[in-house]
């Protein structure tokens, strides 16, 4: 299943992952959140290939997550930095890693601590409407063509 598969799927789910799906998208993003914002960084954080961090950089702007802006004209240099869709995906980010930390564990982990007050963030998801821990309580799928009148 290729990406523009993805996206016309009527599934969320589906949808998202047809942007930011891959391990290296997902990076972008965590260290854009820790405040990298130009390609330099990126690659040496990451240790990505150019080309790889080039294509995954291009998708992300694309797609709305990340923003470019130049900060230099001689030479041109732009830097990329989150947009509102991206910052929003923070909480994705934190819900990927609470999984990683309770079914990948093993050796010494990064902690992730809340800046003000220091205290290591403990991610959950929570329901809006009835406030119960999501995966506590049975769901239904419910399709497009289910909902329908």
């Amino acid at each position: 299943m290729n990406s523009e598969t993805l996206c016309n799927e009527p599934c969320p789910i589906a949808r998202s992952l047809a942007v930011a799906g891959d391990a290296w998208s997902l990076l972008i993003l965590r260290d854009a959140h820790a405040g990298l914002t130009r390609f330099d960084q990126f690659r040496k954080s990451l240790g990505i290939a150019p080309t790889i961090l080039t294509k995954r950089l291009a998708t992300l702007t694309d797609e709305g997550m990340l923003e470019k802006h130049r900060y230099s004209d001689h030479p041109p240099r732009e830097e990329y930095r989150l947009t509102a869709a991206g910052r929003d995906f923070l909480p994705i980010l934190f819900m990927i890693g609470t999984w990683g930390r309770q079914h990948r564990a093993g050796g010494e982990l990064t902690r992730f601590l809340d800046a003000e007050s220091g205290t290591e963030i403990k991610a959950v998801a929570i329901d809006e409407v009835t406030g119960a821990r999501i995966g506590t309580r049975p769901i239904r799928v419910v399709t497009p063509e289910e909902s329908a009148p």
